[in-house]
């Protein structure tokens, strides 16, 4: 029976190229490159009734016309969503795996237990994959501005929105508020959640919500951003790429206020 095999190199897929020119993910019913014998093949859940495989290789694909490695983040703009969905969930998997080999507790060896546990073989501790959580928060100024920011760790010149990790013992809404005062100095209300996006580099969600301007003067925190200030719908900066919660919560923003 075919199955779809997710195979990365680093942080590279191995897409495979149809005859139209588009990409899929490989579907066969035995690998589409070969497998060493300390290899671990993780069983991922089925994508409808088609069993899914994901599995790391020591060295990129080059030598087969067939196929082309791609950054994760670029597969995004080359698969169907529902590959890329699943691409990236295998990759969250893969880097759990490569990161949970010993017990965090006696340093025993951690083996599988079920597909998405370990349980370390002296102690008995067992281990599910975790997420980081973080929030990304669109910030209105009346129903035309919006506060836009450069991060310090972003690759291009473009401008996203203020985000942080959520800390232990405050709810959602609190880590906005707190990451907004931290990052800005400005005060925000009418706080309301947008939606969620699984994000795989390497384990995160983001979680999304709008919040209005309520008082305060900017004053950037220059340890997290380079840039910050009030858009106008009419004259905004390069925006994030399309495959991110927060490009989607600024075309939100402009096809419906």
């Amino acid at each position: 029976m075919k199955k779809f095999y997710f195979v990365f190199c680093k942080d590279s897929l191995l897409l495979e190229r149809k005859a139209d020119g588009s990409h899929t993910i490989p579907l066969s019913e035995e690998p589409p490159t070969e497998v060493k014998p300390w290899t671990t093949m993780l069983n991922i859940t089925p994508l409808g009734e088609t069993e899914v495989k994901a599995y790391q290789i020591d060295a990129p694909v080059t030598d087969d016309d067939r196929f082309e490695m791609c950054p994760l983040r670029s597969s995004y703009y080359h698969l169907p969503e529902a590959l890329y969905l699943k691409a990236g969930k295998c990759a969250e998997l893969l880097y759990w795996h490569q990161n949970t080999k010993f017990c965090g507790v006696c340093g025993g060896q951690m083996k599988f237990h079920t597909d998405i546990s370990k349980r370390c073989e002296q102690c008995g501790k067992e281990v599910w994959p975790q997420l980081a959580t973080a929030i990304i928060v669109l910030i209105h100024k009346g129903k035309d501005k919006v506060l836009l920011a450069r991060g310090r760790n972003f690759k291009s010149d473009f401008y996203g929105l203020i985000a942080g990790f959520v800390e232990t013992g405050e709810t959602l809404e609190e880590a906005v508020c707190r990451e907004v005062m931290e990052e800005t100095g400005i005060r925000i209300k009418n706080i309301s959640y947008f939606g969620s996006q699984p994000w795989p580099y390497p384990s995160g969600l983001m979680v999304g919500f709008n919040a209005d301007y309520e008082s305060g003067e900017l004053h950037i925190q220059l340890e997290e951003l380079k840039k910050a200030g009030w858009f106008h719908r009419d004259n905004l900066p390069k925006l994030p790429e399309k495959l991110s919660i927060a490009r989607r919560l600024i075309d939100d923003w402009l096809e419906n206020s």
